[in-house]
């Protein structure tokens, strides 16, 4: 890795980028994730061994790198200290090479009970949150309103926002039986785990900054996808955080010449979590195929992933919004038992023909995807490691869609596991 690369999911997130940062990380220093909270889920299998991590950067699971989570990232602290005994049990030594920003906003068990009930109050138009609090804590971010990971080593100052969300989430808290109301509550909490936060902290932003002088190689971790931009998502189907390119410098203090390529994740075909609209949704047995050989559930929550054809339309959208150099294709394998594979080349909508996404992102709900059958390989291509060894039409297939989107195909992955990986 001769560059500081930055690692993004193009589509609803999902896409693999686990494994992605993983694979990188090994010629990487520093690993940095810039948003997003818990309702992220990075999966990576090493050694047929199982590791879920969803704040704790990737390059973790390496023994001799550094990672940072940034101001951009909302904190569920009872869940950083989760994961830190995650790792404990595995034993992974994090200590001296894992820190966090102070400015980074936190999740507090009052979110999720905000979360929650909002969820249950929209009915038939929810959104699909993961309930972990993550929109209502970057709701308080935007109010001003937030608590950070820097006043918890000021209890004074932290009692007296606590005492103001009580004032201000009354209608949310006041009467609840559940203990996540209880503010005094999570005071107490808090106060007893700081002292376990306060080695992690350090300022990300300049510390990056050094690394970068020192010419340290710096890989720059995103979560979700971009199509759950809170700004160029598909919004209000969106998650909460800015997933795309500009996220990564304002959720970590960067600058614009410290990321030297982008490289964006893209499975081989579409899936989605919660509601919103999915152009290439296929509901039918197909869509089942791919749920079943995929192992299309949600890291986070277990949630049956929606999935369809491989949309070229919405990724020529986020290619071109994130500045996309390179992409990593994952999940080829899945594709292996189909006999011909759909690809969405373009959209109509009210008679018209579509090469982009509207510009009213709403509109998405209402596109006919138009089409073009590929051939498929019909071969397996599990553990492959070499792309001479792939089957011919899958090499087409990948051309088509590097051609199609004007990149280059840095990687593409085979399998689940570390070494089921093709350098291209």
């Amino acid at each position: 890795m001769s560059k500081n690369k930055l690692v993004l999911g193009l589509q609803w997130g999902d896409e693999g980028k686990g494994k992605i940062v993983d694979l990188l990380a090994a010629e990487a220093d520093i690993i940095a994730r810039f948003q997003g909270g818990a309702n992220a889920g990075h999966t990576i299998i090493v050694d047929d061994k199982k590791y879920i991590l969803h704040l704790i950067p990737s390059g973790i699971i390496h023994p001799d790198k550094e990672c940072y989570i940034g101001n951009g990232v909302v904190l569920d602290p009872f869940a950083f200290i989760e994961e830190l005994k995650f790792l404990e049990s595995h034993n992974i030594s994090y200590k001296g090479r894992l820190w966090l920003s102070p400015a980074a906003h936190l999740v507090l068990p009052f979110h999720k009970l905000i979360d929650s009930v909002e969820e249950t109050t929209r009915g038939t138009s929810s959104i699909g949150t993961t309930k972990r609090g993550i929109g209502p804590a970057y709701v308080d971010k935007v109010a001003r309103q937030g608590i950070r990971v820097a006043d918890l080593f000021n209890p004074d100052r932290l009692k007296k926002r606590l005492e103001l969300h009580k004032k201000i989430k009354g209608r949310y808290l006041e009467g609840s039986d559940d203990e996540r109301a209880d503010i005094d509550r999570t005071y107490k909490e808090l106060l007893e785990i700081a002292p376990v936060l306060e080695p992690f902290v350090v300022d990300v932003s300049l510390k990056l900054y050094q690394d970068y002088q020192k010419g340290r190689k710096i890989l720059f971790e995103g979560a979700q996808g971009g199509l759950l931009d809170v700004d160029l998502g598909t919004y209000p189907f969106a998650t909460s955080s800015n997933t795309t390119t500009g996220g990564a410098l304002t959720g970590l203090g960067i600058n614009l010449k410290m990321i030297d390529e982008v490289l964006g994740v893209v499975k081989a075909y579409c899936s989605r979590v919660g509601a919103g609209p999915f152009p290439t949704e296929l509901v039918n047995e197909t869509g089942e195929k791919f749920r079943h050989h995929g192992d299309e559930y949600g890291a986070s929550t277990g949630r049956p992933r929606r999935c369809g054809w491989l949309d070229l339309v919405a990724l020529r959208y986020t290619c071109r919004i994130n500045g996309v150099d390179s992409i990593a294709v994952t999940k080829i394998d899945v594709l292996d038992n189909f006999d011909s594979i759909n690809v969405c080349t373009g959209y109509e909508l009210d008679g018209k023909s579509l090469s982009e996404v509207p510009l009213d992102l709403a509109d998405l709900a209402h596109v006919t995807p138009v089409y073009q059958t590929l051939p498929g390989w019909s071969e397996e291509t599990t553990g492959l490691t070499k792309f001479d060894t792939l089957p011919a039409k899958a090499k087409d297939y990948l051309k088509f869609v590097a051609d199609d989107l004007k990149v280059r195909i840095a990687l593409v992955s085979t399998g689940a596991k570390r070494n089921e990986t093709i350098f291209v």
